[in-house]
């Protein structure tokens, strides 16, 4: 009977170091989780690598103290202005006057609708955003599919109405457009080899390759924490 208990014991003993293991194990991947999460959020591209770094702003990031965004390095900004045909970012004018009174360079973003004319589009682009050469290039958002427009709307005609588009505000700004193309725009469309623009990819933390040639702006962080906007800072590096 004394020896009945003793094996009991022995075994309750093994199954004790085996949760112990899988209890420290669980603790491990629970920490190495954690730190991998706020290494992200926090993380910037190697100024060594990336000496040109800034943020993209928009009505999202609420109120902006532009003289802290300076003061973490942003060295350009590019605003959200317009969208679409007739939409425009309530911020816009505040961001930008505050962004270039304390010296940065500045650019302006469309988002881009494919459901919309072109023309109407780039009228509200042009009658929001000033006719200045000091400015940044335009930069033109495509993320938006026509799969989701009332009205079906061919890839050729999506094509056709966006060149119409840069042609006009290309006019405009007195040069070339930026295209900032989403991976679901340019799997699409398969816009970055058949414009010739320079382009903006996204991809957090790791280089973005769906573009099929070289990026000028990579969005290396969509949602950079730090002392200035605790919900995440849109943070872009140029390519040196």
């Amino acid at each position: 009977m004394a020896r009945r208990k003793s094996v009991g014991r022995a075994r309750a003993g093994g199954t004790g170091w085996k949760l112990r293991l899988l209890g420290a194990v669980l603790l491990i991947a629970i920490v190495a989780g954690a730190w991998g999460w706020w290494h992200l959020r926090h993380w910037t591209p190697d100024r060594a690598i990336y000496p040109v770094q800034g943020v993209e702003i928009g009505v999202d990031d609420g109120p902006v103290n532009w003289k802290s965004i300076k003061a973490i390095g942003a060295d350009f900004a590019y605003i959200d202005a317009s969208a679409s045909a007739f939409a425009r970012d309530p911020r816009f004018v505040e961001n930008f006057e505050a962004a270039r009174a304390i010296g940065m360079q500045v650019g302006a973003v469309h988002r881009y609708d494919p459901c919309q004319p072109a023309e109407k589009q780039a009228a509200n682009f042009v009658t929001t955003v000033p006719r200045d050469a000091d400015l940044l290039p335009p930069v033109v958002d495509l993320e938006m599919l026509a799969g989701d427009c009332p009205v079906k709307v061919s890839d050729a005609k999506v094509e056709s109405e966006l060149m119409t588009f840069l042609n006009q505000v290309e006019t405009h700004a007195g040069k070339a457009v930026i295209l900032k193309v989403s991976p679901g725009f340019e799997s699409r469309y398969q816009v970055a080899n058949k414009l010739d623009r320079n382009l903006w990819l996204m991809r957090d933390r790791l280089l973005p390759d769906y573009g099929g040639r070289p990026w000028t702006l990579w969005t290396a962080n969509g949602a950079l924490a730090n002392e200035v906007a605790a919900d995440g800072l849109r943070w872009v590096v140029v390519q040196p």
